[in-house]
Formats: structure tokens, C-alpha cells, sequence
């Protein structure tokens, strides 16, 4: 026990080898909770998976600087990701819930239509979805897409024209 507090220290008196291990072994659970949670939460980037991913590191670093005891806040790490595994498990069979949860992809444009209620409602402008079509699909007019969409991940998905030919 006395090599254990030796090595990751005890309290905030923390020295840069305790601090240094602290962070390893920290990045090792985080590794096992990232698992556990599925590789999607890193993937997906949805406002669902941001929320574990900011909330699991904010409470970890606790653990690193000495702020908290290691067991307790790492047992309220787990718990956090098991809750996000569960809710994301659920949603799968609750449309419902997958809506709430995660929300809905809105239609901003098709076939020479801009839809500026579902702008309003995704704070974009007419300005940052050309933006999104430029940097997405590298055209620079609306005439050349058919759709875009703003997906449940933030970003803009783009169907091209079937008409347009490269270099059009």
C-alpha cells in the first residue's frame, strides 16, 4: 500500500511522477470505458456522444490532479457510460426515444427550393449553406445539388445533380 501512495500520491500533494502515472492509468480506463460505450461515441460525433465523451474526460481529470478520490470517480465514470450504452441500446428499438435523443436530420434545400424555416431552425443562413455546399461537395451554386440535408451530426449532407457532369 505504502508503494502505491509513494507512486500515485494522495490527495493534491501531488508530485509530477504521481500526477504523470495518475494520467496513464487514467488513460487506460478511458480506453476500457471507450469500449465498453462503443467505438460509434467517438465516431458518430453526435451531440448524445459528445455529452459522455466531455463529461467522462471533465470527471477523470479530476482523478489526475488529485481533486477527487480515484475509486468513487472513476465508479461514477463507468456508471455515466453504462448509462450511455444502455439509452443508446434502447433507442435502437424506440424511434421515439432515437429522436429525442439524438434528434432529426432537416431538410435545407431541394430541387431549386430553399427551405428557410428549417434555416431558422438550424440557425444556418443562406450564406453557411452555401458554405456547407462549397466545402462539402466543392460546387459552388445550389443549381448543381439536388438536396442537402442537415444530419443529426451537425454536418451538412449534399446529393449532387444527376445531370451535372464533372467539371460542370
Amino acid at each position: 500500500m505504502e508503494l502505491i501512495v509513494k507512486l500515485f500520491g494522495e490527495d493534491k500533494n501531488l508530485t509530477t511522477l504521481n500526477m504523470s502515472l495518475r494520467a496513464v492509468m487514467v488513460y487506460l480506463i478511458l480506453l476500457l470505458l471507450i469500449r465498453i460505450s462503443g467505438t460509434r461515441t467517438l465516431a458518430k460525433k453526435t451531440a448524445f456522444d459528445n455529452i459522455i465523451v466531455i463529461t467522462v474526460g471533465a470527471l477523470l481529470s479530476r482523478v489526475i490532479v488529485g481533486a477527487s478520490e480515484f475509486v468513487p470517480t472513476v465508479t461514477a465514470g463507468f456508471s455515466l457510460v453504462v448509462a450511455h450504452r444502455c439509452l443508446a441500446w434502447i433507442s435502437l428499438r424506440h424511434p421515439w426515444l432515437d429522436k429525442w435523443i439524438k434528434g432529426s436530420r432537416r431538410l435545407l434545400y431541394k430541387n431549386g427550393i430553399i427551405h428557410h424555416q428549417n434555416l431558422v431552425k438550424s440557425l444556418m443562413s443562406e450564406e453557411d449553406l452555401l458554405e456547407s455546399v462549397r466545402t462539402g461537395s466543392n460546387i459552388d451554386t445550389l443549381e448543381k445539388i439536388e438536396e442537402a440535408r442537415l444530419e443529426r451530426t451537425g454536418e451538412v449532407s449534399i446529393i449532387k445533380n444527376k445531370f451535372i457532369t464533372l467539371g460542370s
